[in-house]
């Protein structure tokens, strides 16, 4: 069996750069919130294959969906040969999205594929050009998806031009001194100087930001801007790619506001670990596009829909939405005691809904000072002792759990102990 060190010299080799690896690891197998590298080493996964796992790595159920699906036939292609899965998981979907009208949904690939058919339904529907995001909101590495992203590096540099008529605001983010008023008066600003909010199809925004550091937008700016949608006739999108599927402990993050979307965009945790992504809405803005406007030839496939029926029957019956919330009750608390018990100024915030917890690192308890070379310690030391972590943040200073909603206490708390013994040997 080859070395993790040989198989890393190999993908130097074999792969380009530009695919980054945070941690040079070769997972040779994984149970629930568990992995095994080649060398036989384990580690504790908080990072879920970047919110992939909400159901744990090879959940039985999924497994079993997916092996007997795979015994009836892989792939037709859904606009060539329709098959039972794709219409049973667009049905189960339409009847849980907060829309709170009939819904429609459509299946793709991959998250940045979702958002690109959010914006032409959008688009098709509104018959408007401009679309408006946040600033340190993530949507892909796609053309429009960089466009949308409003993160430099390293998503955006080098791959200009980018689509235009997409716009930024600032995110509402009270620990960094930006409020809501303050964002609401920037989109106020940008319809009386920069685009016609006549002209603007949809305003897409993230319930809890992702990579941009695990910042929750409140209730009432989710409330404000669907006041405003509705004003000037834009759609509001909800991207739920990071915060789908019992995350945030409740299964669409902007459950929390109370809002309705028009329309919503899902991946990662969908499906267990299969490739799968989709856009959910309102029955009369999907049914926009004209036949053949929408589609792909792997959106939807057989294996993932499969995949997608097991996650739901999982969420449901192991009540992974109240089990979110009890693993984000774990991890804040320990956090807390933590930075309490040893005076740990670097801990400037702990945050976040349900199981979708940040840790924002920073010096001498100020958090104009992001302390972005601790972070990145803090993620390479826990490794070497079995936990696998992933930073995030426009600064690179917010370490983000996403601790698999089916590990159990024990398993949490000593990934947690490796982080806190971390933690506070690099803090002095």
């Amino acid at each position: 069996m080859p070395s993790n060190a040989q198989l890393q010299a190999r993908r130097e080799a074999a792969v380009p750069r530009g695919v980054s690896t945070m941690h040079p690891r070769f997972i040779e197998r994984a149970s629930n919130a568990e992995m095994w590298d080649v060398e036989g080493n384990r580690y504790i996964d908080f990072a879920s294959g970047i919110a992939v796992l909400n159901t744990g790595h090879n959940h039985p159920r999924v497994i079993e969906a997916v092996k007997a699906q795979m015994d009836a036939f892989t792939h037709t292609s859904f606009q060539v040969n329709p098959y039972r899965p794709y219409i049973e998981l667009a049905e189960r979907l339409n009847a849980i999205a907060p829309t709170g009208q009939p819904s429609k949904t459509i299946f793709v690939t991959t998250g940045a594929e979702a958002v690109e058919n959010a914006i032409k339904i959008a688009r098709a529907h509104t018959r408007r050009k401009a679309v408006i995001a946040f600033k340190g909101g993530f949507h892909g590495r796609t053309m429009m998806g960089m466009a949308l992203t409003g993160k430099v590096q390293p998503y955006k540099a080098g791959f200009g031009p980018f689509p235009g008529d997409v716009w930024h605001v600032p995110f509402p983010i009270d620990y960094h001194g930006v409020s809501e008023a303050q964002s609401l008066a920037a989109l106020d600003s940008l319809f009386k100087a920069d685009v016609d909010p006549a002209d603007v199809a949809a305003i897409i925004i993230e319930p809890v930001q992702g990579e941009g550091g695990f910042y929750q937008a409140s209730a009432s700016f989710m409330a404000a801007l669907r006041s405003l949608c509705d004003e000037h006739g834009m759609l509001l999108i909800a991207d739920e790619i990071q915060t789908g599927f019992a995350r945030t402990g409740k299964m669409f993050g902007i459950e929390h506001s109370g809002v309705r979307p028009d329309l919503m965009t899902v991946a990662k945790s969908m499906a267990g670990g299969f490739a799968i992504a989709g856009v959910i809405g309102k029955a009369e803005i999907m049914d926009a596009p004209a036949p053949g406007g929408l589609g792909g030839t792997y959106g939807g496939p057989p294996m993932a829909c499969a995949a997608g029926l097991a996650v739901l029957d999982v969420i449901r019956d192991e009540r992974l939405c109240e089990r979110a919330d009890a693993i984000g009750d774990l991890i804040k608390r320990r956090l807390l005691d933590l930075k309490r018990t040893n005076s740990l100024d670097c801990i400037g915030d702990v945050r976040g809904p349900g199981a979708m917890i940040a840790l924002e690192l920073v010096k001498k308890g100020d958090a104009d000072q992001p302390d972005a070379d601790l972070t990145k310690a803090l993620v390479v030391d826990c490794a070497k002792e079995g936990l696998i972590l992933l930073s995030c943040g426009i600064r690179s200073n917010v370490i983000r759990f996403l601790v698999p909603l089916t590990a159990s206490d024990d398993l949490v708390n000593e990934g947690l102990d490796v982080l806190a013994r971390n933690l506070t040997r690099l803090a002095v």
